[in-house]
């Protein structure tokens, strides 16, 4: 028995459609919704679609077909040529088809399209001869030459484009279709010699080798540079290739009775519910978008062919009740006959997202799920952001002056300062202040905490600075190389702009785009109500957030809580819904006021005495601090981590503020500059802190547990429900875990005894460090709880310096030759590597202890796809940056339902 071959050509057609909307792996999303639309009657000219397996095959062997598919390509031009009663390239009665691209994942304009094909000498006069018009036939063979030699031949575009324009200026004409029969034929004749300047061969006339030749180029588009760089932006991985689609031609450039347009069945910027798009007459499709002419709005097409508007209005009804969800689409009106050429789900604002989704789950046209199912996470935060004002930037026709990283979203506009210390101080005085650095460190962190937006010349997404402004959720454009700064002159320089101290600067966190000009910003509505600064009442987007916060609240099971260190950062999590605090960094609140002095003072003590005295000054900081977030959080877990960053990190680092500090504590300058030596380390990350400071100094421990309990016994007399979790951290061993936790117990006691007054507590730790990973069974004997520190975890089992992997982790995540790693494992956890030990450690901690508490609140807590590996390693909650809980909550969601259909 013979081996059937394998297929790779569908077809459809008017009862001849091979091909489904379930196909879109096979047929890309073009090829089956074109079969699909054509199955449920709607006017699709018939065609075929070469399969994204014939693309993959192309690919692997540079430029082969499989076997048989030149055959199943003729075989299905011969049904087509056969169904039409036309001919490809036929000197009687021509046949023409359009070839375009189309991935399983729509990437519009990314890859290639060729229209007109088939037109020679020959074709074109039976074209002239069976439509009567002269100037449509010879517009059709001068756009088909341009596609084909720029597309194809690899002929600049711009060079077609000059030979255009200079039969216009020569002609008086200043639109294309003010170019009569003589003028398109001495545009042919030079766009001929334009493309045997650069091709060495003259424009071919076979229809069969126009037709290979374009089904070349569009299988080589998969691979072009934009269609890569937008697979990489979009994170579209995982495809076989691009679809090719050979279709019958339909014109829209035969009159004024024809035309072409693009359209969405809802408005892709605001979700509303109306039709909206853009249309030419006398147009072919790239006409629409190449922006020479002005294009009319759909609404007023009722004027030009009201039973072709009806009939569009019609077929936008049905494709929403067929697809349930928002579509675009193309089309084209023949003299006066509509065409469908394509379908797909509509790409739209995340505003747009959340309003449609809504609206249809209000029509009954989609279930609660399918609406949490399909809004993207990744961009929900910029529901939350504040916006520079675009009305103001086109206005004043403002201009880019550089981009960096797209670091931490939302607008931001202020004056420019270069150290913390300015910053802070230009705050204070009312300022709104943008904070621009070279690289920022943690002792950066008061200057960040009151900037409206941070720029730096060098770092990535995994930046500090990047991190931490959107744990702040401060917009933040990383890594401008083109900014140069000097912090002594106080000026920095960029393409040939100065700013100065002081001068006005905005940034767009969205796009990484700086300006170097003043642009007011506005901030979310949905921010303005949970501020109580705007009535409900007055937003349709918090009303509609809100319902679809509802949704995502009766799908998820997994917890989310915030990473807060601050009263503040915990009120507008809790306000964002956040379910808890699952990482509180105290050494955060070292920073603020006279509070870094007491610190260093604690840390250049050379006693245990002078020691205790520093942190007895400490001691009413931190309990003030923890009192007033549990008065936030009421009756919400709070999660404090014991001080983890080395000492040397709370030290002056630089000459001015050694001699600053040396004049406040009394001591010399020369002692500062011992001590920093002594706690020079070769790799702090690995070095003397996390819990090996509580081991070699209790009393630092004492003091935050005493300043926690005592906080804790403050809130609750008042009325307020407690719930600290107190959290040792980088615990390598459980004997470690052991001497903090009963050093713990022994100061809680003690203070239960002087209050008089109780309150339950949890002890646990933070799993960070490979070997707890792995003796996970053993810690848990006495830890109550385990929270993942993805961030430390992921450096010291990939062995990658999160602060110094730049120069290297963008190859090895983005160079499809060097791809070791599918996405950045600061970003999304390494799920073979880090994972592995996240799901080991949960196993064996369970094991010991059936009840432990499990969560993350590395960075990683705010990834959609690590959320999704949390549910499944059945974590019970993860933590993330006040400012990403709504996108955790919405993944987590989403998370339970793929777990679901799983």
């Amino acid at each position: 028995m013979e081996k059937e071959s394998k297929k790779y050509v569908y077809f459809f057609g008017k009862g001849m459609t091979e091909g489904s909307a379930d196909m879109k792996a096979l047929l890309g999303g073009k090829g089956a919704n074109l079969a699909d639309m054509t199955s449920i009657g709607l006017p699709v000219p018939p065609g075929f679609t070469i399969t994204t397996e014939a693309c993959a095959y192309f690919d692997q062997h540079k430029g082969g077909y499989p076997e048989g598919l030149r055959d199943e390509v003729i075989a299905n031009l011969h049904k087509l040529e056969k169904l039409m009663g036309a001919k490809l390239g036929d000197k009687e009665n021509p046949l023409l088809v359009s070839v375009r691209s189309g991935a399983a994942q729509s990437m519009p304009g990314m890859m290639d399209t060729v229209l007109n094909l088939g037109l020679n000498p020959d074709s074109l006069q039976a074209l002239i001869k069976k439509t009567g018009n002269e100037r449509f036939a010879w517009d059709s063979y001068r756009r088909f030459i341009q596609m084909f030699g720029d597309v194809v031949m690899g002929v600049p575009h711009a060079e077609f484009e000059r030979v255009l324009q200079s039969v216009k200026d020569e002609n008086g004409k200043k639109f294309d279709t003010e170019l009569d029969v003589e003028n398109l034929k001495e545009v042919i004749k030079r766009y001929k010699i334009v493309y045997k300047k650069f091709t060495g061969e003259e424009f071919p006339v076979d229809p069969e080798y126009q037709l290979f030749k374009t089904i070349d180029a569009v299988f080589n588009s998969w691979n072009n540079e934009r269609a890569i760089k937008y697979r990489l932006m979009n994170d579209i991985r995982g495809l076989l290739g691009t679809a090719v689609n050979v279709q019958c031609m339909v014109f829209g450039n035969m009159g004024e009775t024809s035309g072409t347009g693009v359209a969405f069945t809802r408005d892709p910027s605001s979700g509303e519910n109306k039709f909206f798009g853009e249309y030419l007459m006398n147009a072919q499709g790239e006409d629409v978008v190449a922006g020479i002419r002005t294009p009319q709005t759909i609404d007023t097409l009722k004027n030009v062919n009201p039973e072709v508007y009806a009939q569009l209005c019609e077929i936008r009804e049905t494709l929403e009740k067929h697809y349930h969800d928002m579509q675009d689409l193309e089309f084209t009106i023949q003299e006066g006959k509509l065409y469908m050429l394509q379908t797909r789900n509509g790409k739209r604002t995340i505003f747009s997202w959340l309003r449609s989704q809504v609206e249809m789950v209000e029509e009954g046209l989609i279930s609660k799920e399918t609406a949490v199912e399909r809004v993207p996470a990744q961009e929900f935060n910029k529901l939350f952001a504040p916006i520079l004002d675009n009305k103001i930037i086109r206005d004043l026709n403002c201009k880019v002056a550089t981009t960096g990283l797209n670091a931490s979203p939302g607008g931001a506009c202020g004056q420019i300062y270069f150290t913390a210390k300015a910053a802070e101080e230009a705050a204070a005085e009312g300022k709104d202040v943008i904070l621009v650095r070279e690289e920022t460190s943690p002792e950066d962190i008061g200057g960040m905490a009151v900037s409206r937006g941070v720029v730096t010349c060098r770092g990535g997404m995994t930046s500090h600075a990047a991190v931490v402004a959107r744990g702040m959720g401060c917009p933040c454009v990383s890594g401008c190389g083109e900014i140069h700064v000097d912090e002594i002159k106080k000026t920095l320089t960029v393409n040939g702009v100065m700013l100065s101290e002081g001068d006005y600067m905005a940034i767009d966190g969205f796009t990484g785009a700086v300006y170097t000009q003043k642009i007011p910003v506005k901030p979310s509505e949905i921010m303005q109500v949970l501020d109580g600064t705007m009535r409900e009442s007055e937003s349709l987007l918090f009303q509609n957030y809100k319902k679809f916060m509802s949704y995502v609240n009766e799908i998820k099971t997994m917890g989310v809580r915030t990473n807060a260190d601050t009263p503040k950062d915990a009120h507008h999590a809790v306000l964002l819904g956040a379910e808890g605090i699952g990482l509180c960094r105290t050494e955060h609140m070292f920073f603020g006021g006279n509070r870094i002095l007491s610190m260093r003072k604690m840390i250049l003590a050379d006693n245990i005495g002078a020691r205790e005295q520093a942190l007895s000054e400490l001691l009413p900081m931190q309990r003030g601090d923890f009192y007033n977030i549990f008065k936030e959080l009421n009756g919400l877990p709070v999660t404090i981590r014991l001080l983890d960053p080395p000492l040397h990190e709370f030290l002056p680092n630089d000459s001015t503020t050694r001699h600053e500090t040396a004049l406040q504590l009394g001591i010399s300058v020369e002692e500062i500059a011992q001590k920093i030596s002594k706690l020079h380390e070769f790799n702090p990350m690995l070095g003397f802190r996390g819990c090996r400071l509580a081991v070699i100094y209790p009393e630092i421990l004492a003091m935050q547990v005493r300043a926690i309990i005592e906080a804790a016994i403050q809130a609750k007399r008042e009325g307020y429900d407690v719930k600290p979790e107190i959290m040792i951290p980088l615990v390598g061993i459980y004997k470690e875990f052991n001497f903090c936790r009963d050093k713990a117990i022994e100061v809680i006691n003690k203070v239960f005894d002087e209050q008089g007054l109780k309150v339950a507590y949890k002890i646990g730790t933070m799993i960070e460090v490979p070997r707890a990973a792995i003796t996970a069974d053993e810690i848990a004997k006495t830890a109550e709880f385990f929270s993942f520190g993805t961030n430390d975890l992921t450096q010291m089992t990939c062995g990658f310096s999160r602060d110094d992997a730049a120069s290297f982790l963008g190859h090895y995540v983005n160079d499809p030759d060097k791809q070791f790693y599918e996405y950045d494992p600061f970003a999304t956890i390494d799920f073979d590597g880090v994972g592995k030990l996240v799901k080991m450690a949960a196993g064996l901690g369970r094991s010991v202890r059936p009840d432990i508490k499990l969560g993350i609140c590395g960075e990683h807590g705010g990834d959609p796809k690590t959320i999704a590996f949390c549910q499944e390693v059945g974590l019970n909650y993860v933590s993330c940056s006040p400012f990403r809980v709504p996108i955790a909550r919405l993944a987590a969601a989403q998370a339970a339902i793929s777990k679901k259909k799983a």
